[in-house]
């Protein structure tokens, strides 16, 4: 039984993935369909951590491939192991024996996709950062994403016997085609409204008090109006939340603990500068 989005966020929570209400209706109908489901957002903002999460609530083994130009379909989907075959026929002749087919399973190298269709449990699949991978890996990926089944020339056609959950993540630094995009549920995650990351920041940083949550917060939201180059993320508002933690515990007061660790919030010089330039704007009452 594929549970609904209210029983979904409370187990995504559970884990310390607080989820709004779209993103978990998403999920939902993914799983309840059998689709993949699509993920775009900037980065830092959760979109990998969806798979890790739906891992650790069903149980299922999380099989990552980390998309990449120049991937191909051997690193993808599956290779001969091509020194194992050539080990087998030395031996063979060795013996006076025919080595027979060369093409069977125990020569076969298992890459993600191939793993999970495999899984006899089913697994969650997690093909990230979809859009650093070349234009032509997506061709590859349609058979598979369409049916979750491999065409091994080989061996055959390999159908999964448990659907994998699959989700894919892209950071939108190229256009995805739409054949791939009609073959999956998808969603944009955006940054977190305040009260979201207000919950994130408590859960995520011991030590942390309430009030200064919230001004990291405030600080953390003008920040993101800024024209930066990268606006920081969940990630990096936890880590940032985690070093000022650190430095004020060092005794530090607040505000200047908040400064001393803008490392962990900003990691581009010319953003640095443009955020040093609002300071005023950015760290008034936090």
């Amino acid at each position: 039984m594929t549970p609904g989005p209210g029983e979904l966020a409370t187990a995504l929570e559970g884990k310390g993935y607080f989820a709004d209400e779209g993103l978990c209706t998403a999920v939902h109908l993914a799983l309840r369909l059998g689709r993949p489901l699509l993920l775009e957002g900037e980065p830092g903002v959760g979109k990998t951590e969806v798979a890790s999460v739906l891992s650790r609530i069903t149980g299922l083994e999380l099989i990552r491939l980390q998309c990449f130009e120049g991937l191909d379909s051997g690193q993808a989907l599956y290779e001969w192991d091509h020194p194992k075959q050539l080990l087998h026929v030395r031996v063979a002749e060795s013996r006076g024996e025919d080595p027979g087919d060369l093409y069977r399973e125990e020569f076969l190298l298992r890459r993600p996709l191939l793993r999970a269709v495999r899984a006899e449990r089913g697994a969650v699949l997690l093909i990230d950062e979809i859009d650093r991978a070349d234009n032509e890996f997506e061709a590859f990926l349609l058979e598979f994403l369409g049916d979750y089944q491999i065409t091994i020339p080989e061996l055959g056609t390999v159908r999964a016997g448990t659907p994998p959950i699959v989700v894919l993540t892209s950071n939108r630094t190229r256009e995805l085609h739409d054949a791939l995009k009609r073959r999956c549920l998808y969603h944009w995650i955006a940054f977190p409204e305040p009260g979201r990351e207000r919950a994130i920041l408590r859960a995520s940083v011991p030590g942390l008090e309430e009030r200064a949550a919230d001004g990291l917060v405030r600080a953390v939201q003008r920040v993101r109006r800024l024209p930066l180059l990268k606006r920081p993320g969940i990630a990096e508002s936890v880590e940032w939340a985690r070093g000022a933690v650190a430095l004020a515990e060092g005794g530090d007061p607040w505000p200047l603990a908040l400064r001393r660790a803008l490392g962990l919030l900003i990691k581009d010089e010319e953003d640095t500068r443009m955020l040093l330039g609002h300071a005023e704007d950015v760290f008034s009452d936090a």
